[in-house]
């Protein structure tokens, strides 16, 4: 639901026109402009969660560069002007908020890893994922925890489904999907391939997925979201042999916030990739045979 309200929210005007120009800044490798057009935004608007948003972005797009002092300088300055807000409403009160403090959270982790400090990038995130625990971006600081540390450890539980327990010595690909989502469905043909291929051997497959309380933007009761879920699984997955556990506690505990979120873990119950967005046949095969064979 937050991210279609955010949509809904950059919609509106201003908060579009600032974001995407931003946004452009960041393409053009000119984070000065970027700078400029927020200043530009807060002298006629103030600060806002909208324009603390765009300067997240500046924090991202750094990241993304590999610019580690601007992209802690950045992300510092948007924790600095959220701490603030914070004072004087909740952090899920509205959409942009939350997403700035994830973005300044996310890129402060990477920045530690990308200078090398990975323990200290992980004791961050663990710290942070403590604090912000009951609020909207625990899934989010998961997942960053997850893309540094994960791999070679034990898979976290699974909710409302089959167990490690139950799945011990299978290879198992965990795909967290979406009913709305193109991408996923874009996966179908994939994960039936690799399932022909390497069922016989044992090589499971388990789609975890979850409420989010609409269809196509329109707010609707559990009951008929649920109908809808398995018309989708039906519709589309129809050819998969996957059990479908329905929990927003596991998209949780595995920092699923991109769709699909896809986890190889191997015969004994070990992750091995992690790995949120999509991955075509090409990409996937390889790890599979190389847990499967």
């Amino acid at each position: 639901m937050r991210f279609f309200l955010i949509a809904l929210l950059a919609a509106a005007g201003l908060y579009a026109d600032l974001v995407s120009e931003v946004r452009s800044n960041i393409a053009q490798n000119n984070f000065a402009a970027g700078e400029q057009s927020i200043r530009a935004y807060e002298k006629a608007q103030g600060v806002t969660p909208e324009s603390i948003f765009a300067l997240s972005w500046l924090a991202r797009g750094a990241q993304a560069a590999k610019r580690w002092d601007d992209a802690e300088h950045y992300a510092t300055a948007t924790r600095k002007l959220v701490d603030q807000q914070l004072k004087k409403r909740k952090l899920d009160a509205e959409p942009a908020l939350p997403t700035a403090l994830g973005a300044s959270i996310e890129v402060m982790g990477h920045t530690l890893a990308g200078r090398g400090q990975l323990s200290e990038a992980v004791a961050l995130l663990q710290r942070e994922l403590k604090t912000w625990h009951e609020t909207s971006i625990r899934t989010r600081i998961q997942k960053n925890l997850h893309l540094l540390s994960l791999e070679g450890k034990p898979a976290p539980p699974l909710a409302g489904g089959p167990t490690w327990a139950q799945l011990k010595g299978k290879p198992v690909l965990l795909f967290f999907w979406a009913h709305w989502c193109a991408d996923c469905k874009s996966m179908t043909d994939s994960l039936i391939r690799l399932q022909q291929q390497y069922g016989p051997k044992g090589f499971t497959i388990v789609g975890p997925t979850q409420h989010y309380g609409y269809i196509g933007g329109d707010e609707v009761p559990v009951a008929r979201e649920t109908q809808f879920i398995e018309e989708i699984r039906r519709s589309f997955y129809g050819g998969l042999q996957m059990a479908v556990p329905l929990s927003e506690e596991n998209f949780r505990a595995y920092g699923s916030s991109s769709s699909p979120t896809v986890v190889l873990v191997d015969r004994g119950g070990i992750v091995r990739m992690y790995h949120p967005g999509r991955m075509s046949y090409g990409e996937l095969e390889p790890l599979v045979a190389k847990y499967t064979n």
